[in-house]
């Protein structure tokens, strides 16, 4: 077997601790150090792997040799400085969690790092993992004889609390639109393999952190919004997403519709989370409806337990980690880009845009 490749992890938070869970199943891979200045988060990344360097700042952790590959699982507004510092000083491919950036004026920084020429950028767009999601991706086209409208609706928990509460306002996260949504941009526009071309949107905050304040600042965070987007393709794309409907069956339901037929995916939320009360948790699941002869099929997508219990994204997060190594390794392509990442932020601010100023915001108004 070769040489297990050394992670370098950058952020012990939630998301931190899953890719740590997810990189223990692997064989060919292992954490040795972890940048985490909390010390609560730096306990309990100590308890998922007693013998790791932790380190407090990410000063500490430029140069260092004992790191073949990094995560950035930081809180949003961290990512660009510090994938800038890894992409100047260390040749090595990364993994970055998304949002990929969340200023808009940060797009230009993105190409910069571009330009350094150091290792690959790989942006953390799990969903496209899920397996019940994959296999709507690779089912998508044939079912529906080419997708002319998709719909992705998200109803779930809310916001969870981070470290600093950093979550609670949009100038940390990027917007609602952009920190949660970002996945559901993505996953339109590479199912679609179109570009999307203006955003009309309608959200706010009508249930969730109406009452919290923070050093005497109100959350501005949304908690729900319609965003419907016109591609080049002509498709068009619908996003439904409501945070204080916990109670669903499914967290995610995949919609995409053609001249041939219909394509549902459905999938179930964390399963740490799932009332267990009320009985197991719900099975993914595909639903093909062609139009001629007519009659849906349902497939059932398990996923592994072990994956479940590893992480709150159905699998996504180990399937994921599988590619990236073999990117790593120069044994396969980086599949998502530093370009599907720019796309799926510069959408989001696009929906906030819309939504805030009830406007339609044509896309050559973000990409500049």
């Amino acid at each position: 077997m070769a040489r297990r490749l050394r992670y370098g992890l950058i952020g012990g938070g939630m998301m931190g601790q899953e890719h740590i869970r997810n990189l223990a199943l692997f064989d060919e891979a292992e954490v040795s150090v972890v940048v985490e200045p909390d010390p609560g988060m730096r306990a309990a990344v100590r308890s998922l792997l007693p013998d790791v360097v932790l380190l407090k700042k990410i000063d500490e952790f430029v140069g260092r040799d004992d790191i073949d590959c990094a995560v950035i699982a930081s809180p949003n507004f961290r990512h660009v400085e510090q994938l800038e510092l890894i992409a100047a000083n260390m040749n090595i491919p990364v993994l970055c969690e998304k949002p990929l950036y969340t200023d808009p004026d940060d797009r230009s920084r993105i190409g910069a790092i571009e330009r350094l020429n150091a290792g690959p950028v790989w942006v953390a767009m799990e969903y496209r993992y899920m397996p019940p999601i994959a296999a709507f991706l690779k089912q998508v086209d044939a079912a529906t004889g080419g997708i002319r409208m998709i719909t992705i609706r998200e109803h779930r928990f809310p916001f969870l609390t981070k470290v600093g509460d950093w979550n609670r306002f949009n100038r940390n996260s990027g917007g609602t639109l952009v920190e949660k949504c970002c996945h559901h941009f993505d996953l339109m526009r590479f199912a679609l393999g179109s570009d999307p071309v203006r955003v009309m949107a309608s959200a706010g905050q009508d249930v969730n952190h109406l009452d919290e304040v923070y050093d005497g600042e109100r959350s501005d965070i949304w908690d729900n919004g319609y965003v419907i987007v016109d591609f080049a393709s002509g498709a068009r794309g619908m996003l439904d997403l409501c945070m204080f409907a916990e109670g669903s069956q499914y967290q995610e339901e995949i919609t995409a519709i053609g001249a041939r037929g219909k394509l549902e995916c459905f999938v179930p939320g964390p399963a740490r989370l799932w009332n267990r009360d009320i009985g197991p948790l719900p099975v993914p699941k595909l639903i093909e409806s062609p139009r001629n002869p007519t009659g849906p099929v349902q497939t059932d997508i398990p996923v592994d337990p072990a994956l479940l219990t590893a992480g709150d994204h159905n699998g996504a997060t180990y399937f994921q980690h599988q590619r990236f190594l073999r990117a790593a390794r120069g044994e396969g392509p980086v599949e998502v880009s530093l370009d599907d990442g720019r796309w799926a932020v510069a959408m989001g601010i696009a929906a906030q845009r819309a939504a805030a100023d009830g406007r339609v915001v044509e896309m050559d108004e973000v990409l500049g």
